[in-house]
């Protein structure tokens, strides 16, 4: 198989760049500064190993590559990228016959719930990936991961479930290339769980570490995750619980500090740090907020954050540049509202 990893950003770099190390044929996916930059230097890629700079094919979009039978599709961009990419390589054709959207499986490798639906629209062979990959993309061309012994733990299987040969066979060469990849047939159970995670990442992008471990900081996020447990709850959606995935993780994965610094921000705080204008918030907070007006239950804290973190994105505020207080007092704004 070929891995061909659409949006070779934080999760997207990783996951190619140890595929490649591997010996899997990997051509990554990329556009603007970040593009340039793994053309002209190559993938700057640091783990716990060390710091190395992998020369790999790139492509700015799918008119570049031609399409294989073997190859797998990777799709990691954020979520609000996904339509666009995913028109782009649905109907690209196929070495041998078919559209790519007809023949090659595509592998949802994204925060969020709502890709997996977007693709399974125009490719017939989607699979959900939970991704638990604490990876850093800030500068072009510069990928890392600060994960050991194994790189990530991604739960992988057929949407909307069920698993098959190919998601066991991309599990074999995953698994060669410093990740735990355990198959299942309930994947996007995992990734509901992993959704309730990932509603605090707003408070990250915009407060920083401001009131890291205080009362404060915990109430909120203790306040974001209910709305979303209590909306999961009355859409009849299972989401895998905390126990079971600290189980999945403990023991099997920790997180080392690179070039002597802890991890910084996640996701949607290095969209800021970057000023890419957007963020994943509509797809995490937005999603709870959405199930929450199609069965009645108030969600007036996602509601904030996924408002905040939108106008942050919007204006290319800074990361982190609003005071715990300040939100505090927006979340409490929107519960009298």
């Amino acid at each position: 198989m070929r891995y061909v990893i659409i949006g070779a950003g934080a999760v997207g770099g990783v996951i190619g760049g140890r595929l490649a190390e591997a010996g899997h044929e990997v051509v990554l996916v990329a556009r603007g500064t970040h593009a340039a930059a793994l053309r002209e230097t190559g993938l700057t890629l640091t783990t716990p190993e060390g710091t190395r700079t992998l020369r790999l094919p790139c492509a700015q979009g799918p008119e570049e590559v031609d399409l294989r039978p073997d190859d797998v599709l990777v799709l990691a961009v954020k979520t609000q990228d996904s339509v666009a990419a995913l028109d782009a390589w649905s109907g690209r054709p196929v070495q041998g016959g078919g559209t790519a959207g007809e023949v090659l499986p595509l592998v949802c490798a994204q925060n969020g719930v709502e890709n997996e639906r977007l693709a399974l629209r125009r490719f017939h062979r989607v699979y959900a990936m939970c991704v638990f990959l604490p990876a850093t993309f800030v500068e072009p061309g510069v990928v890392s991961a600060a994960g050991e012994p194994v790189t990530g733990i991604l739960h992988l299987g057929r949407y909307p479930e069920g698993v098959d040969e190919t998601a066991r066979t991309i599990a074999a060469d995953l698994e060669k290339s410093y990740f735990l990849v355990p198959v299942v047939p309930d994947a996007m159970r995992w990734k509901y769980g992993k959704l309730l995670g990932n509603l605090t990442n707003s408070v990250m992008a915009l407060c920083g570490k401001d009131g890291v471990g205080s009362p404060a900081r915990r109430a909120l996020s203790e306040r974001t995750v209910a709305e979303g447990r209590a909306v999961l709850a009355a859409a009849g959606i299972s989401a895998a619980g905390d126990a079971e995935q600290a189980e999945a993780r403990d023991g099997r994965i920790t997180m080392a500090e690179l070039d002597g610094k802890e991890p910084e921000g996640g996701s949607s705080w290095q969209s800021l740090v970057r000023g890419t204008g957007s963020i994943e918030a509509d797809y995490l907070n937005g999603e709870i907020a959405l199930l929450g007006r199609l069965h009645g239950v108030p969600t007036p804290v996602n509601d904030t954050l996924q408002r905040l973190a939108n106008t942050f994105a919007r204006e290319r505020r800074a990361a982190g540049s609003m005071p715990l207080a300040e939100l505090d007092a927006q979340v409490s704004t929107g519960d009298e509202e």
